[in-house]
């Protein structure tokens, strides 16, 4: 389960420096189009032994010339749901803003660590502007620069203290199933369609955040935890960027689980938001069955369904190898399918293949269809094994990895994925120097 610290404050003050600091990122991972959640916004961190996720709120407001007040206090608000500590920066050019005043004054009444960074820092002479932010009543005050990293050390020594080492409490040998997806495409009636079905929930099993509930569900031959994120409460005083808030709980969902059901609206089609959690799914190496919901609201020709799956498939390029499901879930229309596809994903997260297989019928493929030669140097691959990672990923052994590009790595991908089955499952290709 995922530690989560989120970064909040006013515009300009060095939030995502700082992000980019802590996730040791410096590009956008999702292409930057409009509407689209950019991930950078969300990075992965470790501290000390402990791994947390990092979200850096300010990507999150919208109006990006003219920013409201009432927006920066929606972040705060969304941080103080999802998040386990809070990272208000502040400037300490500019000094104590009004705003900063008002950030603070909600901060204070949480029941959640908050740590103040007083950033731009960035030598011992203006190491006197930071007094003036311990006015604002909270207790941990760091002067820190995002921009060449001074004082972020300690911020983050006592930062971690928050953090849980994180410890699976749940049957390791079950794969978890989390339904993931934009609000109203409906998780939660997928959900409540599985567990009204007559088969045994042996119990709910509350996880480290406030709003997974793991269920160990048996029936049909199956047997495998199911994640809920979808709708577990309503929000009173949120008034939530729904991108925002999708993103944050699909982002704890997805690290947790071993197969994502990735839930999209028929009568929408799939959106940029769809693909950005495609993207995370994708990121963090889960296995993956969209499902496409309302089926059953769709005026029908004779290759609709066929039509469908290509344009996602299209978009979702070059990682097309998975299960499209189309359902109605009130009809519970396929939703065992939907089941069976994800427990063959699982299958595929976890297939090892024997290293004298893979050189038996990796290695004729490639002398058969070899890189392509540059600077007129050849690249010969001597040899090929499967790495002990938690998701499929081989190396190909070679004499000069340098000259293997982007095309043949996808071509050798397909070839594996023509030859071994990693239905669902994003698969890493290495070639490195024998």
């Amino acid at each position: 389960m995922a530690n989560m610290l989120a970064i909040v404050g006013r515009p300009n003050v060095g939030k995502s420096t700082l992000f980019n600091r802590l996730t040791g990122q410096r590009q956008a991972i999702v292409e930057e189009t409009s509407g689209v959640t950019r991930d950078r916004h969300y990075g992965k961190s470790d501290w000390n032994g402990k791994e947390f996720s990092v979200i850096d709120t300010g990507g999150y407001v919208v109006g990006s010339d003219d920013i409201f007040e009432g927006e920066i206090r929606k972040q705060v608000d969304l941080a103080l749901e999802e998040s386990d500590v809070i990272m208000l920066v502040v400037d300490a050019r500019e000094g104590l803003s009004a705003l900063d005043e008002d950030v603070a004054n909600v901060l204070r009444r949480a029941d959640k660590p908050v740590f103040v960074a007083v950033n731009k820092v960035d030598s011992n002479k203006n190491i006197h502007d930071v007094a003036e932010f311990y006015s604002m009543g909270l207790e941990h005050v760091f002067a820190i620069s995002a921009i060449n990293g001074s004082g972020t050390g300690e911020l983050l020594d006592e930062v971690v203290k928050h953090f849980a080492i994180l410890e699976d409490t749940l049957n390791d040998e079950l794969p978890k199933f989390a339904v993931v997806g934009r609000p109203n495409v409906g998780k939660s009636s997928l959900i409540n369609a599985l567990s009204g079905i007559d088969r045994n929930i042996v119990t709910d099993i509350p996880g480290t955040t406030r709003d997974s509930i793991n269920t160990l569900y048996k029936g049909f031959g199956f047997e495998f935890y199911l994640v809920d994120t979808a709708g577990l409460r309503k929000k009173s005083k949120v008034h939530e960027n729904i991108e925002f808030y999708s993103v944050m709980r699909s982002i704890r969902a997805i690290e947790y689980s071993d197969v994502c059901i990735l839930m999209i609206d028929a009568t929408q089609g799939f959106e940029a938001q769809d693909m950005n959690i495609l993207h995370l799914i994708e990121k963090n190496r889960k296995a993956l069955v969209i499902v496409v919901n309302k089926w059953d609201l769709i005026e029908k020709g004779s290759n609709t369904h066929i039509t469908f799956e290509d344009e996602i498939r299209k978009k979702t390029a070059p990682f097309t190898d998975f299960e499209i499901i189309f359902t109605s879930v009130p009809n519970k229309q396929r939703i065992y399918k939907a089941l069976e596809a994800a427990n063959e994903a699982y299958q595929s997260k976890n297939r090892k293949v024997t290293t004298s297989q893979l050189n038996e019928i990796m290695l004729p493929i490639i002398s058969n269809n070899p890189p392509p030669m540059i600077k007129g140097k050849v690249v010969k691959v001597k040899y090929v094994t499967q790495l002990p990672t938690k998701f499929p990923a081989f190396a190909f052994y070679c004499n000069m990895p340098q000259y293997v590009k982007e095309p043949y790595m996808r071509f050798v991908e397909n070839k594996l994925r023509e030859n071994f089955n990693f239905k669902g499952m994003p698969v890493q290709v290495y070639f490195r120097k024998k």
